[in-house]
């Protein structure tokens, strides 16, 4: 039996990967493609979403679904939210009641809003051992081993320490946290606020202006965050304002990229076309906002995301709105 099966073989679900074996923990890596799964295998690299990032000798990819998830002691899930459920209920038969389950899906799911422990527990139940993981990972930066750091959240202790240390090692720290609801909070509002800081870096804001997106975007998020029982170190921390800062700040962001490409007079469309990968942020923004709206909680900056992406509005009228509310206390 192999130690984790991955599931998700796009950049950052082979990042994971390749930290697991290189950390010496048998893996296998699953993906849709069996033709570029079986070239993976061979090349023992992902010459297509991460290159230059080799496999460990503990790696194997594989298309076998069965094979990744009955043959490993636990599962890490590492789809895009919109994905989580149908892969749930695809491995639903093949999972054994020993098995636990880590998610590294940063958003919430299109249509029902849910964070990714609820889909997980609509799906699977609630009584398998569970763990989120996130914080601030580009999977180039992971996959070439530089230091990074992550949360890994459980109401299950002994399960976080379980993943927590399977990862960690070889510059690679990895943190345990007992709250789920703010990890998964900072996970999916920052891809939102990286697209409005995108924006307004394309519009050349100047320097001012993208610290204080980040800043305000921050205090949107903590306020959900705390709306849903979450705690305020959490998102003052890895998963939160480390995500939101690297998110906002680097061009490796597929979000900050988006909000720079629709600066420039690109649809949708058009801007998921050139960056060629998912871009979390645009499913994830009307959701967080709708979550927000439950909860009573005021997410301006989410909401000009939300509207730019449905085109109701442009990228200037966005900041405008923005410029034009009224004063308050920082603190409301």
């Amino acid at each position: 039996m192999i130690g984790l099966g991955v599931l998700g073989a796009g950049s950052y679900g082979t990042a994971m990967a390749i930290q697991l074996a290189r950390r010496g923990t048998p893996t296998r890596l699953w993906g849709r493609n069996e033709a570029e799964l079986a070239a993976m295998q061979q090349a023992r690299v992902n010459a297509r979403y991460l290159p230059g990032c080799h496999f460990p000798i503990s790696l194997t990819a594989t298309s076998d679904l069965e094979a990744t998830v009955q043959g490993a002691a636990h599962v890490l899930i590492v789809v895009p939210s919109h994905a989580l459920r149908e892969t749930l209920e695809r491995i639903a038969p093949l999972l054994g009641p020993e098995q636990g389950l880590a998610c590294a899906c940063k958003g919430l799911e299109p249509g029902s809003g849910r964070l990714v422990h609820e889909v997980v527990a609509h799906v699977l139940g609630e009584a398998r051992p569970l763990a989120v993981i996130s914080g601030p990972t580009f999977a180039k930066e992971m996959g070439l081993g530089l230091p990074t750091a992550v949360t890994v959240a459980s109401l299950n202790e002994s399960f976080a320490d379980l993943i927590a240390q399977s990862l960690h090692g070889d510059g690679f720290r990895a943190y345990t946290s007992d709250d789920v609801v703010g990890v998964e909070i900072g996970g999916s509002a920052k891809n939102v606020m990286a697209i409005a800081v995108g924006i307004a870096d394309g519009m050349s804001l100047g320097a001012n202006t993208r610290a204080a997106l980040i800043t305000r975007g921050l205090a949107e998020t903590m306020r959900l965050g705390e709306a849903l029982g979450a705690k305020p170190e959490t998102l003052m921390g890895l998963a939160g304002m480390g995500d939101l800062v690297l998110t906002c700040t680097d061009n490796q962001s597929r979000n900050r990229r988006m909000g720079l490409l629709l600066a420039q007079g690109k649809t949708v469309p058009q801007a998921i076309e050139e960056i060629q990968q998912v871009v979390e942020g645009v499913k994830a923004a009307p959701e967080v906002l709708r979550l927000a709206r439950s909860v009573g909680v005021d997410m301006p900056i989410t909401e000009q995301v939300v509207r730019l992406i449905a085109g109701e509005i442009t990228p200037v009228q966005a900041v405008k709105n923005l410029a034009t509310r009224p004063s308050k206390a920082e603190t409301e």
